[in-house]
C-alpha cells in the first residue's frame, strides 16, 4: 500500500520536475479551466493546444459564448469532433450567465449542462482548490497499477474503489496539483503500453511493478469489434463552388454541420477518377472513404453550392475537411 505522506511528496517533486508547459495550466480562471476540461474529453492534448487558444480568443468569458450563434460556434469546433461537447458548453456558459457568477462549489458545478463527475472535480479542484479527486483513463491506469487491482477496471465496483483510493490519496492542500500531478503521470509514463517504471516517481511503491503485473495492468472486458464501412464522397464543382448539404437538426450529433453527398445521393452523377482516400473513425464506426470528382446536370433538392468564403465561415464535418484536403492536394 502506498504510503500517503512519501507518495504525495514523491508525485508534487515529479511533477515541479516534468509537467508539461499547457496553455490551460497558466491560469486558474474556472471558464478557461471548463474549457480546456470539455475539449479535452476524448480528445488528445496535441489536437486540443491550439483549439483551445484560438477559441478563448473568440469567447474569452462564458457570455461571450453564451451570445455566439449556434453555426458560427459549431464553426469554431469544427475539426475537435464529439460536437455535443460544444452544444453542452454553449448552454453551460448560458447557465453561468445567467447566474451571474462561476459556481464556486463542487455542486453547482457538477449542475451545469454536460458536466459530469470527473470535470466537476477538475474544475472545482484547479480552479477552487477544493479537495475532490478526478478519475479519468489516465487516472484509472496508474491507480490500478499502484495498488494491482485486478479487476475489470470497467465495471462499477471496481471504479467505486478506485475513486475512494484517489479521495484517500488527494493532498488537500493542493488537491488541483495532486489531480493534475496524477494525470500527467497516467499521460507520459504510466502509459497502457510500456509504462516508463524506472522513470516513476512511484516506482518503490507500486504493487503490480513488485507482483511483476505492471504489463498485465489494468484488465479491461474485451472490447466489440467496430463496424467497417465503405463509402465515396464526391467533390462536385461549378464555377469555383462546390456542392454540399447540411445535416438536418434531428439527424444526428453532427445536425447543423455541412457535408459533401455521398455517391448514393446522386444517382445520375458521372463519377471521375478516384481523387484520394482516407480512414475515419466514430465511435464504434470505421469507415474507408474514396473520394471522387462528379458532374451532375442540376444540384438535387436540399443541396447548395458554396463558395470558398463561404465555407470559411460554416461548420464543416470532419469527413469533409478530409475529402477537401484529398481535393487540394490534387
Amino acid at each position: 500500500m502506498l504510503n500517503l505522506r512519501q507518495a504525495r511528496a514523491a508525485l508534487a517533486q515529479w511533477f515541479r520536475s516534468s509537467r508539461r508547459d499547457l496553455p490551460w495550466r497558466r491560469t486558474r480562471d474556472p471558464w478557461r479551466i471548463l474549457v480546456s476540461e470539455v475539449m479535452l474529453q476524448q480528445t488528445r492534448v496535441a489536437v486540443v493546444a491550439p483549439f483551445y487558444e484560438r477559441f478563448l480568443e473568440r469567447y474569452p468569458d462564458a457570455a461571450a459564448l453564451a451570445a455566439a450563434p449556434e453555426a458560427e460556434l459549431l464553426a469554431q469546433w469544427s475539426g475537435l469532433g464529439y460536437y455535443t461537447r460544444a452544444r453542452n458548453l454553449q448552454r453551460a456558459a448560458q447557465t453561468i450567465t445567467a447566474l451571474g457568477r462561476f459556481p464556486d462549489n463542487y455542486d453547482e458545478i457538477r449542475a451545469l449542462p454536460g458536466v459530469g463527475d470527473y470535470t466537476a472535480a477538475a474544475v472545482a479542484s484547479i480552479a477552487f482548490s477544493l479537495p475532490y479527486a478526478v478519475l479519468d483513463g489516465n487516472v484509472i491506469r496508474v491507480l490500478a497499477r499502484a495498488f494491482a487491482e485486478t479487476g475489470d477496471v470497467q465495471s462499477q465496483s471496481v471504479r467505486v474503489r478506485l475513486k475512494e483510493e484517489a479521495q484517500r490519496l488527494l493532498d488537500p492542500r493542493r488537491p488541483g496539483d495532486f489531480n493534475q500531478a496524477l494525470m500527467e503521470l497516467g499521460a507520459t509514463l504510466c502509459l497502457p503500453r510500456n509504462p516508463q517504471c524506472l522513470l516513476c516517481p512511484w516506482r518503490e511503491q507500486c504493487a503490480a511493478r513488485a507482483a511483476g503485473l505492471e504489463h498485465e495492468l489494468p484488465r479491461k472486458s474485451r472490447k466489440r469489434e467496430p463496424l467497417r464501412q465503405q463509402l465515396t464522397l464526391c467533390l462536385v464543382e461549378k464555377d469555383g463552388a462546390l456542392l454540399f448539404r447540411q445535416r438536418e437538426a434531428h439527424s444526428s450529433r453532427l445536425a447543423g454541420f455541412w457535408d459533401l453527398p455521398e455517391a448514393r445521393d446522386l444517382p445520375h452523377a458521372e463519377l471521375g477518377p478516384p481523387l484520394g482516400a482516407f480512414r475515419h473513425s466514430i465511435t464504434r464506426h470505421d469507415y474507408t472513404v474514396e473520394v471522387r470528382s462528379a458532374c451532375v446536370l442540376r444540384a438535387p433538392r436540399g443541396f447548395k453550392w458554396l463558395t470558398p468564403r463561404e465555407l470559411e465561415t460554416l461548420p464543416l464535418s470532419t469527413m469533409a475537411r478530409k475529402a477537401l484536403a484529398q481535393f487540394h492536394a490534387t
